[in-house]
């Protein structure tokens, strides 16, 4: 059976005040696709005769197949902050793979998903409209989660021991806020430096340093969060930053602010 998993605010920048505008659910992937898939998501609202809304969302390692409304696709990772405008009423399926998980449904690098979305008509034995019909017109979470299994599990590739290296890589990550160059990693999983840029490159679509940027600039932003009157260049020598000026700019660039707006729009949302 399928069951609700915690939603942590990582990749929602102010999911507290975000969630007064929407409903954001996700769900555990049945067993046999759970080697592939991190979770289903669903995001459901209705603004109807209100102000449309603009939730932020920082990128994450994943490929994603996003099934809304003449949009669905696969979608890999994006480099930057985006932004999605949610207005009227609506609902939007995902499919949030594990980081490689993706790359053995398709056989090439998941990396040309960065400029492109790849229709899942490639993929799957259904075209989008088809896709967006059956799943959408559920009324039910659940049961829109298990008509999306059912579309993905005919398709299910050889489990690829790559994912469970990937994975573990990007767990060490996150988990070792020590773990800042690339040099780390290697070091710590005995991977010559091409190798492991070669294999994320072909299975996740972005590259490791890129990740470890990524998961640091969020603890970045989860300590504002919690501790609005930080010490910026405490912080941006714990995030392993050599100066206070190179933080604020890859801050910016992956958030979308600099660390003091974002500070200011959190303080101003609460």
């Amino acid at each position: 059976m399928i069951s609700n998993v915690p939603k942590p605010s990582m990749g929602v920048l102010h999911l507290n005040g975000g969630e007064k505008k929407f409903q954001l659910s996700r769900y555990a992937p049945s067993g046999d696709l759970g080697f592939f898939v991190k979770h289903f998501w669903i995001v459901s609202w209705d603004l109807t005769g209100q102000e449309p809304y603009l939730q932020d969302v920082v990128p994450n390692p994943c490929v994603n197949l996003v099934i809304e409304p003449n949009r669905t696709a696969f979608y890999g990772a994006a480099k930057s902050k985006y932004s999605y405008l949610i207005q009227g009423k609506g609902c939007v399926l995902g499919v949030k793979f594990k980081p490689g998980g993706f790359y053995p449904f398709i056989k090439q690098p998941v990396s040309r998903l960065s400029q492109h979305p790849m229709d899942v008509g490639s993929v799957l034995d259904v075209d989008a409209q088809t896709l967006e019909s059956a799943i959408l017109s559920q009324e039910d979470e659940a049961k829109m989660v298990e008509h999306a299994e059912r579309f993905i599990r005919p398709k299910l590739p050889d489990k690829d021991p790559h994912i469970t290296l990937i994975n573990q890589i990007i767990d060490r990550i996150i988990e070792e806020r020590d773990m800042t160059k690339v040099d780390h990693i290697c070091t710590a999983f005995s991977l010559n430096k091409r190798t492991l840029q070669r294999l994320f490159d072909q299975y996740v679509g972005v590259s490791p340093k890129w990740v470890i940027q990524l998961y640091r600039l969020q603890n970045a932003a989860e300590t504002m969060d919690l501790h609005p009157n930080h010490d910026w260049a405490k912080l941006s020598m714990d995030l392993g930053y050599h100066d206070q000026s190179h933080f604020i700019k890859d801050f910016k660039a992956t958030i979308g602010m600099t660390p003091e707006e974002y500070v200011r729009q959190r303080t101003a949302s609460t």
